[in-house]
């Protein structure tokens, strides 16, 4: 892409200029619309729903840089993209990180809640889990066990005290290992 063909034009945003004139509101929705466009332009489709938000989420974030610099920072088009892919990925690492799941689920399972069958499979598969983080090395066991509560990789490094990379290295191997111990204990997905 060239930067003539950017649909967000390179306008400089000085906010002493802006706040001297009486349409500041009109910047600041110039500001907006120019935001819009850039998380529209990279927003993946299933997170289209959500566009208006993370649209919100990256105004404020300029606005704030903005205030932080007193006005005596020009934005481009450039920087604009930069801030809604920041929001954007940050919006992806917290839905992975709490891995949400709609309240309409898009699949009806063909199976009741209560279903006797599912309980005892279900509580069959919490015991292979069990048995199968027992059998795991100690660090690797606590690697996965903090992993499988929600904790990433710069969290389970702090509370292992050791370094990201070693705690990203006993999540992988942990993991395997226990994929490998269900597997033999036929456990599949």
């Amino acid at each position: 892409m060239h930067a003539s063909d950017d649909p967000v034009s390179d306008r400089s945003l000085d906010v002493d200029q802006q706040t001297s004139t009486l349409d500041a509101d009109q910047s600041v929705s110039q500001l907006r619309a120019d935001v819009a466009r850039a998380v529209r332009r990279i927003c993946p489709g299933w997170l289209a729903d959500d566009a208006d938000d993370l649209t919100q989420v990256a105004v404020s974030r300029v606005l704030a840089r903005i205030r932080a610099t007193a006005g005596r920072t020009a934005y481009t088009s450039g920087y604009l993209y930069r801030v809604a892919h920041s929001a954007l990925v940050d919006e992806i690492r917290r839905r992975r990180r709490l891995r949400e799941v709609p309240l309409e689920a898009d699949v009806q399972s063909g199976t009741r809640p209560d279903d006797p069958d599912r309980r005892l499979r279900a509580q069959e598969i919490r015991d292979a889990v069990a048995r199968c983080l027992a059998a795991l090395v100690t660090s690797r066991r606590r690697a996965v066990m903090l992993h499988l509560q929600g904790h990433s990789i710069d969290e389970t490094s702090a509370l292992l005290a050791c370094a990201r990379k070693k705690a990203e290295n006993l999540i992988y191997r942990g993991l395997a290992d226990l994929r490998g111990c269900l597997a033999a204990g036929g456990v599949t997905p």
